[in-house]
């Protein structure tokens, strides 16, 4: 039996542990890394990366949109200015390799043995004759509209190659840079648009730590509100949140030990642990409360608290950590960490449960319960009626959950895998509006990449293979959906137009052999431009065919997708050119062809897991499927709201159904648990059943109110993954204890053959 004098060296052992646990969470930083989203361990990410080695990033970039001022357009030359003094502004910044604007753009001319680089737009320039001829050697010239400036001449581009995995911080410098001098420069903020992954990396870190204190904030109000509500005691409401907080400060001290940052997923444990970690602590002061108000002494309460709480809660905490590991299952290394270190976040919340807090108990005096137990049957008494009351109406209630389950299963099949690039964002978010800017104006920000390899010994220069890619890129631009596209061949033929006095005209491949050797060798002055090198390999022995297209989202990608495999095994030789799809983008869409194997694995492993603790505890199949039910009847409700909704399946919603099955069934192993201790002392399954029914309702309406409660904070979150997170594992936690509260009991009562002896021998499963 526990003592006071036990629980001083416990209290002093727990607060050294908290106290190297609060070092390393301090050490914890805030990180979004794009790349940290590609498929772990994949082949296509290996070869991305050794294609990256040789090609660069795809999304090392900065997409800077200006708007020229009402009634004008960008060929005004004061505009231009404006756009040149920026140029000039961010080629000098640190971190930028190369800036590609209207004002750098020039036509090359080759003659004689010289380069001339005629430019297309001349700042500054007043002569009305001078714009109209650049507008008209503008529009003929291929890449350029719709690349630098927009079809209506309305808005121009600038774009800034970045060095290679740039880090948030000197790309928080860059982009405050870039937007003083456009302040300056006296561009409105409705008048520019910026856009790139390093926009993004920014903006969703800086609203991850503003999200996370607002979360943690709202959580901390509320169940402190419904704790109150519950214990009307200080110590009924200060106990556990001491206890989840230190669960917290542990859980974040060993990701800091690790050196894990915190991203968008990892984000979520502390308000995650926040709320479910409350479970164990009201399971133990209800029941401790109760015990108190039998008139038992405070010592030997605590005892039998603990004694009958802590095989329940241990299988609930194994259950829920299970749930989250589960996840580990996942490819993407966020959901990875996420699932690792919230399950063993879990498992040290349970710890502390039934160490600190009991030993908080124990040194505090014996408490005044509120309301005397005589007049305190409240609880006892609305159980009781709503015990009654389902019984009554036991095959209504069946029938409906019926007629739901059917509804539901229908509507889910209409749930669609689909994510975009900047899907966690709002559609009224000012980030994503700025994207989808360049996706009315220009290319769009949808990156493209192909690799080219020619035949063994070959080279992607050989006419052959120059018109098997001229074919691929037709088809890119006319039926895959490129706006904008570059390749071998726009690098021969812009050689050839130089060649030839910058004629657009001229702006094709040639014609024969002999021709195109004639253009190679003299266009040895152009090999050495970043830009030809970024497209062909020295040698020649592989080539990049790279694009820019509107975010159309994975689903519509893997539709375009399997047509340009099959346009490609039809109409391109591969004795001649083969080719390789590759890139940021599509290996982020290869994460949703994995969603539904890692949810059915996650989900698997929860349900065999909890069978086997069933198992272990009824040695009964017919109790097993009695437990399952109930909890699976709320998920599938969920899938079936997200199908009228149209919610699709994604990364951040793709962790909802392991997560609320892990969640959801803690409170019905606390309620099976009870049964099998109340079993064994009665031999009516009906007077057990009641009896669990009061002893555990209080506890399991409690704790679902505060994770219902606590979920629901994450409504307010600007990413939508967060959003649907809080509200669809809020709504199936809903579903589940109206669940267990009505269904439980009654396939209980109904289909478990209750066997006085059997549950006090050991007797093979039924």
């Amino acid at each position: 039996m526990p003592t006071r004098r036990l629980a001083y060296p416990i209290l002093l052992a727990l607060f050294l542990l908290t106290g190297l646990a609060g070092y390393f969470a301090a050490q914890l930083r805030f990180n979004y890394n794009f790349n940290d989203f590609y498929p772990a361990g994949d082949p296509d990410l290996a070869y991305y990366e050794q294609y990256a080695q040789r090609f660069g990033n795809d999304n090392d970039y900065v997409l800077l949109g200006l708007e020229a001022p009402a009634g004008k357009t960008v060929f005004d030359p004061q505009f231009l200015v404006r756009v040149d003094s920026l140029t000039q502004f961010v080629q000098r910044r640190p971190h930028v390799v190369s800036v590609t604007s209207p004002t750098t753009a020039t036509n090359p001319v080759v003659e004689g043995f010289g380069v001339f680089n005629i430019p297309y737009f001349h700042p500054g320039d007043p002569d009305p004759a001078r714009r109209a001829q650049d507008s008209a050697t503008v529009y003929r010239t291929p890449g350029l509209v719709g690349n630098l400036i927009s079809p209506d001449a309305r808005a121009a581009t600038i774009l800034l190659q970045t060095s290679p995995n740039l880090a948030k911080p000197p790309g928080d410098s860059l982009l405050a840079a870039v937007r003083r001098e456009l302040t300056r420069q006296g561009f409105a903020e409705a008048d520019y648009h910026l856009a790139g992954k390093m926009v993004a990396q920014s903006v969703f870190v800086d609203r991850l730590q503003v999200e996370l204190a607002v979360f943690m904030s709202l959580s901390v109000v509320l169940v402190t509100a419904l704790l109150w509500f519950t214990f009307r005691t200080w110590w009924g409401v200060v106990l556990p949140l001491v206890v989840v907080l230190g669960a917290i400060v542990w859980g974040l001290g060993v990701m800091g030990a690790f050196g894990i940052s915190i991203d968008l997923m990892t984000a979520l444990l502390p308000v995650m642990l926040f709320v479910v970690g409350m479970s164990d602590t009201i399971h133990i002061i209800t029941r401790y409360v109760t015990e108190l108000g039998y008139g038992t002494e405070k010592r030997a309460a605590l005892w039998v608290t603990l004694k009958e709480s802590g095989f329940g809660s241990g299988l609930s905490a194994l259950t829920t950590s299970i749930g989250f590991f589960t996840l580990m299952t996942s490819t993407i290394r966020p959901i990875y960490n996420f699932g690792l270190f919230t399950g063993i976040s879990v498992l040290l919340t349970f710890v502390l449960s039934f160490t600190l807090l009991p030993a908080m108990l124990l040194l505090l005096r014996k408490p005044q319960l509120r309301v005397p137990r005589q007049e305190g049957r409240s609880w006892d008494g609305v159980l009781g009626r709503l015990f009654r009351q389902v019984l009554a109406r036991r095959q209504l209630v069946v029938a409906v959950s019926a007629v739901v389950l059917i509804a539901s299963v229908a509507s889910a099949s209409r749930i669609r895998i689909n994510s975009a690039l900047l899907d966690d964002l709002s559609q009224n978010d000012p980030v994503k509006q700025d994207f989808r800017f360049f996706e009315r104006q220009f290319a769009g920000v949808r990156p493209f990449e192909m690799a080219l390899t020619p035949a063994a010994g070959g080279s992607v220069l050989t006419l052959p293979v120059l018109r098997q890619t001229e074919q691929i890129e037709t088809y890119l631009q006319r039926t895959y959906g490129l706006r904008f596209v570059a390749s071998p061949v726009t690098l021969v033929k812009s050689v050839r137009k130089a060649l030839n006095g910058g004629d657009v005209a001229e702006y094709r491949l040639p014609d024969s052999d002999a021709e195109l050797q004639r253009l190679l060798r003299r266009a040895k002055p152009f090999r050495k431009k970043p830009e030809f090198q970024a497209l062909v390999l020295p040698n020649g022995s592989e080539g990049r065919l790279t694009g820019r297209m509107p975010d159309v989202g994975s689903l519509r990608a893997g539709q375009l997708n399997a047509d340009l495999h099959q346009f490609l095994r039809q109409h391109i030789d591969s004795t001649v050119v083969q080719t390789r799809l590759t890139g940021s983008a599509n290996l982020i869409d290869k994460n949703n062809e994995n969603l539904s194997l890692n949810m059915i694995t996650g989900m698997s492993i929860d349900i065999l897991m909890v069978t086997l603790i069933v198992l272990a505890l009824f040695r009964s199949i017919r109790m097993t499927l009695i437990v399952l039910i109930p909890n699976l009847v709320p998920i599938l409700i969920v899938a079936g709201v997200m199908g009228v909704a149209g919610v699709s399946m994604k990364v951040s919603t793709s962790i909802i159904f392991t997560i609320a099955f892990g969640i959801a069934v803690d409170d019905t192993i606390h309620f099976i648990s009870k049964l099998k201790l109340v079993l064994l002392k009665e031999d009516s399954l009906f007077r057990a059943v009641r009896k669990t029914y009061l002893m555990a309702g209080k506890a399991v309406i409690v704790t679902s109110l505060i994770l219902v409660g606590g979920f629901s904070t994450l409504i307010f979150s600007s990413f939508d993954g967060t959003f649907y997170v809080g509200l669809l594992i809020g709504l199936t936690l809903l579903f589940g204890v109206v669940a267990e509260l009505t269904l439980l009991p009654i396939l209980i009562l109904w289909f478990y053959r209750h066997q006085p002896a059997a549950v006090r021998e050991a007797v093979p499963v039924s």
